[in-house]
């Protein structure tokens, strides 16, 4: 569930102007960028990464993590990409990453710092572990560590689209865009995996929306009956 809390991290750098997310993914690492990006790159942006549409056709995840050097963003930044941007959905946990590194590059905080003082300690989360990349940057994509009552919560925060005890923390537009479907996924129609794509959230067949992770992490966020319901498992 990872990426969700990437997700929100964006949305409270939006909020507070630190970036938008029609920016460039390119003007966020211009020293990084290699002397002759591919086309499609230049015109890839951050709401690109969000709704796993950067044009590319397959995962670059274990191509920007087998770079020898340590160097993800470097290594993103110089794919190929064979699509224009925002046209073809691929689930792709490079752009998460790439996601966490634009956070972490204008609010010069990690992640997990960033998100502290804004999301964690209002909602009364625990310190947790989250795994960093050779760069130092928090893996937007995987390897946050939390209690099953924290997910409850993340859920309930959105729920109650971005207030928490009567206090706004989160902007209720970006919790609106960032749950509403904003890209199909396709491939099985009877699958819950078919319900489309809003920026790093799962739409639900049936009614709203889910923060969904690898090993069977969940917490979905069920308006039509005023619930959330959390779910941490280990399984295969």
């Amino acid at each position: 569930v990872s990426k969700a809390f990437t997700s929100t991290a964006v949305g409270f750098a939006q909020q507070e102007g630190l970036l938008s997310v029609n920016d460039l993914v390119l003007s966020h690492f211009p020293e990084l960028a290699p002397e002759k990006p591919a086309e499609q790159m230049k015109n890839m942006r951050i709401r690109d990464l969000l709704r796993m549409s950067s044009g590319h056709q397959n995962d670059m995840n274990q191509v920007i993590k087998a770079n020898q050097d340590g160097a993800w963003i470097k290594a993103f930044l110089a794919t190929e990409v064979e699509n224009k941007p925002g046209t073809r959905w691929v689930y792709n946990s490079a752009c998460s990453y790439m996601l966490a590194a634009i956070v972490q590059k204008v609010s010069k905080q990690t992640l997990e710092e960033y998100l502290r003082p804004r999301l964690f300690e209002p909602l009364g989360i625990l310190p947790m572990l989250w795994g960093k990349s050779p760069e130092g940057i928090n893996l937007g994509d995987g390897g946050i560590t939390l209690r099953t009552e924290d997910l409850a919560k993340f859920g309930q925060l959105y729920l109650q689209k971005g207030m928490w005890n009567g206090k706004r923390l989160l902007n209720e537009h970006w919790v609106e865009e960032a749950t509403a479907l904003q890209t199909a996924t396709g491939g099985n129609p009877d699958s819950n995996w078919d319900a489309g794509y809003g920026y790093q959230f799962w739409r639900n067949k049936s009614t709203g929306y889910r923060a969904d992770g690898a090993f069977g992490q969940f917490s979905f966020v069920l308006p039509k009956y005023d619930a959330v319901l959390a779910v941490t498992s280990g399984t295969g």
